[in-house]
């Protein structure tokens, strides 16, 4: 009766659970998606049929099967399988779960897989825990993460197992995904709900490849709605619109926080305003602070158009300054102005290689005395010392120049480019370099009148 009454009572908390875990794959045959290392002869499908498992990190997106795929191998594999997950596990459960897998293989010969949920979250002396016994073998790790591996997890770790990375499910995997989920006694086959395809397609394209999303987005579709008349569930486009949030694949800490600017950047770079805005409402639309994406706008119109438009600086600075007073909504307008000027402002990165150039002389080459003549002459005593003797004022002369020595060194650094204002920085640098040549010929020649009376 006992027996019995535990059986009913799983079932019931099995129908509690999210729709997204109740329709879980529980084979390789059920999967949907990742076909470029899960199809058929793909390098992961044949680690999993074999059951000759190494540690693993998958690596991916949420709601692209890292944690269904764990779980169906926990079923295939001969192995003892155990499931933490990082975020609230500790070291001590960690070590414990290792003991009883060192306890396991000797009394029993069988291995244990570990699987760790969210692995990013283990900090370095957590991970460490893990090397000696995935090492020798004592445990098999399988790692899940949304987050660059290579960023978050210890190398040495990483170097012991393979890398696969997930990719966010195709429309067609999510329609797919969803038509199961609508059939399965698992999740809705037992009730009347009539789909339309507007409707699967509207899901679909709000997912952004996210299954996990996508079910959530049917089941709220569902708990929300009231049978019509005839008994039947109706989830139309409107109906799908009204449940769904709004949702980006945008994690403010993560990948796509950096691949994101890195393409509004690379964007703007490339003289392309459409791309760079759209860009600009993925991080607006995703609550990204305004203040970031302005600082990052400040160094592209240093770094990246410089003095080829020196106004860019200026108006990248006031929209800075603008957002702190504005602030949201009405800063987007602010912003996008000021995305479409970089974008299409004359491009040059001659002031960013010209510090890089300097720098590197500074740090790898001996450091040059700073010429007597323009040294600090305001203190008594500095006469003395031959400082300031000899400067010449520039603006006493024709032209506020005149040709004096400021370095002693003739290394150049910066090499502006013939485009947009930075063209007339470089005729009046060609200028004076002429003035330079024509004075130093001229030395030239009075130093050789002189040697020639000597003899």
């Amino acid at each position: 009766m006992n027996e019995l009454f535990n059986s009913e009572d799983k079932k019931v908390r099995k129908l509690n659970l999210p729709l997204a875990i109740r329709v879980r794959p529980e084979t390789l045959e059920e999967f949907v998606g990742q076909e470029h290392i899960l199809g058929k002869d793909k390098p992961l499908r044949k680690i999993i049929e074999s059951d000759n498992i190494p540690s693993l990190i998958f690596y991916g997106p949420p709601g692209c099967g890292k944690t269904a795929l764990s779980l169906i191998i926990a079923k295939m594999t001969k192995k003892y399988f155990v499931s933490l997950n990082a975020v609230t596990a500790t070291v001590s459960d960690v070590r414990e779960v290792i003991k009883s897998a060192r306890e396991r293989l000797k009394r029993e010969g069988r291995g244990t897989i570990l699987f760790l949920d969210e692995i990013s979250h283990f900090n370095k002396l957590q991970q460490d825990a893990l090397l000696k016994d995935v090492e020798d073998g004592t445990i098999t790790l399988i790692g899940a993460t949304v987050h660059n591996p290579y960023f978050y997890i210890n190398t040495p770790l990483l170097s012991r197992g393979l890398i696969f990375e997930f990719k966010p499910l195709k429309e067609e995997e999510i329609k797919k995904i969803i038509k199961n989920a609508l059939k399965s006694e698992k999740g809705l086959g037992n009730y009347k709900i009539e789909i339309t395809e507007e409707a699967i397609e509207v899901i679909s394209k709000k997912s952004q490849g996210d299954a996990r999303k996508a079910l959530n987005i049917l089941e709220v579709c569902f708990v929300t709605s009231t049978p019509e008349k005839n008994g039947y569930i109706l989830i139309d486009e409107n109906k799908v619109k009204e449940c769904a949030d709004k949702y980006f694949i945008y994690d403010k800490n993560g990948d796509a926080h950096y691949d994101v600017i890195s393409a509004f950047i690379k964007s703007m770079r490339g003289s392309d305003p459409d791309s760079a805005l759209y860009y600009l409402a993925r991080m607006l639309v995703s609550g990204e602070d305004p203040r970031f994406i302005a600082r990052r706008m400040l160094i592209f119109a240093s770094e990246d158009i410089g003095n080829a438009d020196p106004q860019a600086l200026i108006l990248a600075n006031a929209c800075y300054q603008a957002i702190e007073v504005v602030g949201m909504p009405e800063s987007k307008i602010i912003l996008a102005q000021t995305v479409i000027y970089l974008s299409t402002a004359p491009k040059s990165n001659s002031a960013y290689l010209a510090i890089e150039k300097a720098i590197k002389e500074v740090e790898n080459e001996r450091i040059g005395e700073v010429p007597k003549h323009i040294s600090s002459s305001g203190y008594k005593g500095a006469e003395k010392l031959g400082k300031g003797i000899g400067y010449l004022y520039p603006h006493d002369f024709p032209g506020h120049f005149v040709i004096q020595k400021y370095r002693n060194s003739e290394k150049k650094f910066y090499f502006p480019e013939d485009i947009g204002y930075e063209s007339r920085i470089k005729k009046f640098l060609e200028e004076i370099e002429k003035l330079k040549n024509e004075s130093g010929k001229r030395e030239n020649q009075k130093e050789n009148k002189g040697n020639k009376t000597e003899d």
